[in-house]
Parts: structure tokens; sequence; C-alpha cells
């Protein structure tokens, strides 16, 4: 069925249009069942209303419907939201936090429904922010995390989930980054081996992951590769090999053009 074709109210009705308070706006073009209506249960076309008439969403605050007062939360007044803040349902907070000043969100941070401190951490900074490190949801962290300024993810090294470790070995400070060379996860490691610099490579030529060791023998310098030439997976021996012939036969042949013309020690 053509999805335009269902229309219906958030209790299920079929939409009518001659007792609407709005049905003014039909002829206007700013109306269009089915696409643009402000009774309509499906978010979209509520948005598409309130889109085309924001000074309208004010007037739809305190709806029936959590869709419509939260799709109104996004175009309305924000000197209207403020008692949003303490709606029965956490879409509607989510909407006021994230539009509110943040001198008003703080305490939303702590709110119980992870969507709402999912929005707060998407805005609060400073110290507000890497107080929500220690949040029980291990999204929250990770948006958290994303946010946080790399000096700053130390704090979140010995996460304990292994996803939100991740994300900190992508962007925590490099000088930090070898702290998490032994981190229990194989990806975290693998992480730590795409950025830690290659000339401290080797302390993960033994790393017990076959994806980790892999990745060190094609970053670590020529000169270190023979600590990988005996490794236990062929893979590993056939890159090492590879490398030692062609990445060798390279650094020969810098060696030779740059005493031919006197610059070699």
């Amino acid at each position: 069925m053509d999805d335009s074709l269902e229309t219906l109210d958030w209790l299920g009705r079929p939409v009518q249009c001659d007792d609407c308070r709005h049905k003014a706006m039909r002829s206007l073009g700013l109306c269009r069942k089915g696409k643009t209506c402000v009774r309509d249960r499906r978010a979209k076309r509520v948005d598409n209303f309130f889109a085309s008439r924001p000074e309208l969403a004010n007037e739809y605050l305190d709806h029936p419907y959590f869709e419509v007062r939260t799709i109104a939360a996004k175009y309305a007044s924000v000197f209207r939201l403020p008692p949003l803040l303490h709606d029965e349902e956490p879409e509607v907070r989510a909407m006021a936090v994230l539009r509110l000043p943040l001198a008003r969100i703080g305490a939303h941070a702590r709110d119980p429904d992870r969507r709402v401190r999912i929005a707060a951490a998407s805005r609060l900074k400073g110290i507000a922010l890497v107080v929500m490190l220690m949040d029980e949801d291990s999204y929250v962290r990770s948006v958290v995390v994303r946010r946080l300024s790399p000096g700053q993810l130390v704090l979140a090294i010995h996460d304990p989930d292994p996803a939100v470790r991740r994300l900190v070995a992508q962007r925590v400070v490099e000088t930090r980054l070898g702290d998490m060379a032994d981190d229990p996860d194989p990806v975290v490691r693998l992480e730590v081996a795409e950025r830690l610099p290659a000339a401290k490579l080797a302390r993960l030529a033994a790393d017990p992951d076959l994806r980790v060791r892999f990745r060190v023998a094609e970053r670590l310098p020529v000169t270190l590769l023979p600590t990988l030439q005996d490794d236990a997976e062929p893979l590993v021996r056939d890159l090492v090999r590879s490398r030692l012939v062609v990445d060798g036969a390279d650094a020969r042949g810098r060696d030779d053009t740059e005493k031919a013309h006197g610059t070699g020690t």
C-alpha cells in the first residue's frame, strides 16, 4: 500500500480536515493530508507541518501525543521550553535539553532515561561533561568520549566497555597510547597498533592476536622486522619476508644514492 494513503491520527482514527482549526491552510498549500499534517500520527508529517509554520509550535507544547510535543519543542520559542524538562516522556525532555541554554540542562546529565542523558552528553562542556564518564550506560559514555579532548581521554583508558575503549584508542593523546597496548580486548589493541609510533610497535610484536601482529608487521620499520620473521602465522611471516625484500631493497637503494651524492654518513 502507498504509505501516503494511510492518514491516521495518534489514536488510530482517520484524519479529518473539516473540523481542523488549521483547515484554511489547505487552500494556501501549507497543509496536505498524508504529507503535512499536525493531526497525523507520523512524525515526519507533523515535522513538515511545523517546518512550514513554526510560529504555531508554541500552541502544541501541551498536546496529549508525545510525538507532537517533541516536534513542537523543536520549533517553539526557547522561552517556552523549561516546563518540558519535566515532561513525563523522555523524548520531550531530550528535545528540551538539546535546545535550552547549558545553564538549564546540567541536572539532566542524571536523568533516569538514557535518551535524555545522551542529549545532555552531546551538549555539556568542561567538568560537567567529564563527570558523565561515570554514566552507567556505555553509549552515553561513548558520546562523552567523542567530545572530550584527546588529553582528557586518559580518564577513560580503563572504561569497562571495550567499544568505548576502542574510541579512546582512536583519539587519546599519543603519549598515553602505549598505556593501552596491553588492553584485554584485541580490537582495542588493533587500534593501538594503528596509531602507535612505528618505532614503538615492537612491544606488540608478540601480541596473541593475529590481526594485531599483522598490522604491526605492516608498520614496523624494516630494521625491526626480523622480530616477526619467525611468527607462528604464515600470513605474518609472508608479509615480513615480502617487506624485507621490497622495503629492504628500497632502503639500500636510498643509501647507495646518498653515498653517490656524498650525503651518506
